[in-house]
């Protein structure tokens, strides 16, 4: 659970508590997990041991953030962490996009499109350009696909990459993270 309190007290103090509680219930607070975390911002400069936590898939942290008129500012706030994207990584090496050469692009959009979405729903709330690198990583899996899938891509890896950037074109639709992420390696409205 995360509890936020105003001052390094109060959280002592709840975080007592809390341990008191679970004790009463036959349970205890995890000794590495459980920790008070300075929540560092624009208004909050101090320094404390502990800067960031993990929870639920995000990393809180410090972070630039931009206001609405383009004036940055440090926010403490969630992205995707680096555990949740290491195991999306592992997940897409599993799917050996580039072997799979028996399969149309609509078959593989059909399989892999409910994992993207869900990945791109769930992280891509808060601080989506993180999930850019683990997109891409798929798209060069597509393009690699297209290099084993077609004689005349054998070989020519810009080849490929233009070829799977006018699919794109054609069928902007056909996979989930081209909304964000389009085959020639640009963010959606980057360009």
């Amino acid at each position: 659970m995360v509890v936020h309190c105003e001052t390094e007290r109060q959280a002592r103090l709840v975080q007592d508590a809390i341990t008191r509680r679970l004790a009463g219930l036959g349970l205890e607070v995890h000794p590495t997990k459980t920790r008070i975390v300075y929540c560092k911002d624009d208004d909050r400069r101090g320094w404390h041991e502990h800067e960031w936590f993990d929870f639920l898939g995000y990393t809180f942290r410090p972070r630039l953030s931009k206001r609405r008129y383009g004036k940055h500012f440090v926010n403490f706030s969630p992205a995707v962490s680096r555990p949740a994207k290491q195991a999306m990584g592992k997940a897409i090496r599993s799917w050996h996009l580039p072997r799979r050469s028996d399969k149309t692009l609509d078959d593989l959009a059909a399989m892999f499109n409910p994992i993207i979405r869900g990945w791109i729903n769930y992280y891509g709330r808060f601080y989506r350009s993180g999930l850019y690198p683990l997109l891409r990583h798929i798209n060069w899996g597509l393009v690699r696909w297209a290099m084993r899938k077609f004689k005349g891509l054998r070989g020519h890896q810009h080849r490929a990459q233009r070829w799977l950037v006018g699919v794109a074109r054609r069928q902007p639709d056909l996979f989930a993270h081209w909304r964000l992420v389009r085959p020639d390696g640009w963010a959606m409205g980057a360009r």
